[in-house]
């Protein structure tokens, strides 16, 4: 007798597989077996996912590896998504995964030092606990003497002391021609750990109180992105606290390629996996022709926990490693 079936929808294609619990037929699992099969044959790579706010990254791997899971079938229960660089409960966007062979991927994008850019809003005139619009009340202050002009001084100001510690970090001698160029075209890189480097800043939105700038950095974290917002309050002879983070690109992904939740599934990974591929293999190999050796990029990874600034106009001073 055959066994009950449901049909689950999934992106563009259509999946039967047989109720939990329910006898299966060798047949049955045959077809089941190989339909799990061909599916995770081609999962093996990296993909972008869209992180809501208010979602734990863990929340976000757990809910797409149960996805998969639902398609591959019992016989890959030991499918497992790697997590890249992680984004906090309250931040949003792009973040980047790894399955099968991806997730030795994600190690070899720690080692590149890849930039990151973020949207990063603002306000003006209080301060709180924890940098966040909803933290504790600490103070509020004026800021009607703040204009587009002073804090587009304070922000020239917070990216060239950064890029003389990005310089400091990479080791690099800038007399020679090599150095020069790599500068010119934006391709320097620390070669160790270093704390949070931001290599390119501006004020993208001025409405008092309100304000929105682009942040391009590096081994950074959330809340070093917050207290950065303090930081420029502080620089403006005023407070400021931060109301959204949102990723818009973890070095190759943008938003363009960060899957919604309706799209976390198997057909979408798949086709996003194959979109991405020759991308990351040149962006890598690029990251090669920098300097960084095969053993480098084979070594063992980890997110970036950097020290978090003293100052908003330059990083913390701390030894790589």
């Amino acid at each position: 007798m055959a066994a009950p079936m449901v049909r689950t929808t999934f992106g563009r294609g259509t999946v039967r597989h047989f109720r939990s619990g329910a006898a299966t037929s060798p047949a049955g699992a045959a077809r089941a077996s190989g339909m799990g099969s061909r599916g995770l044959a081609r999962l093996h790579g990296l993909f972008a996912v869209y992180k809501p706010p208010g979602l734990k990254w863990k929340h976000v791997r757990d809910t797409v590896e149960l996805q998969l899971l639902k398609v591959c079938g019992p016989a890959f229960t030991s499918l497992k998504i790697g997590v890249g660089h992680r984004l906090d409960a309250q931040a949003s966007g792009v973040l980047v995964l790894g399955v099968g062979h991806g997730r030795r991927l994600l190690t070899s994008m720690y080692n590149a030092h890849l930039t990151k850019d973020y949207t990063v809003r603002g306000l003006l005139g209080k301060a709180t606990d924890d940098f966040c619009d909803e933290g504790r009340l600490v103070e509020k202050s004026t800021y009607d003497h703040v204009t587009r002009e002073k804090l587009d001084r304070i922000l020239a100001l917070i990216q060239g002391s950064h890029q003389k510690a990005l310089v400091m970090y990479s080791n690099l001698d800038l007399q020679t021609q090599e150095a020069y160029e790599m500068a010119v075209r934006g391709l320097i890189r620390p070669m160790n750990k270093s704390p949070m480097l931001v290599t390119a800043i501006q004020c993208i939105h001025f409405a008092p109180p309100e304000f929105l700038i682009q942040v391009q950095c590096m081994h950074e974290t959330q809340k070093q992105l917050r207290r950065l917002v303090h930081e420029i309050g502080l620089e403006l002879k005023t407070t400021a606290v931060c109301s959204q983070v949102r990723r818009t690109r973890d070095g190759f992904f943008t938003l363009d390629d960060a899957l919604l939740r309706t799209h976390w599934d198997l057909h979408s990974i798949q086709d996003a996996i194959q979109a991405a591929a020759p991308r990351v293999a040149a962006e890598l190999e690029k990251s090669l022709g920098l300097g960084l050796g095969t053993q480098q990029l084979q070594g063992p990874g980890r997110p970036w926990d950097s020290r978090e600034p003293s100052s908003a106009l330059g990083p913390e001073s701390c030894a790589g490693h």
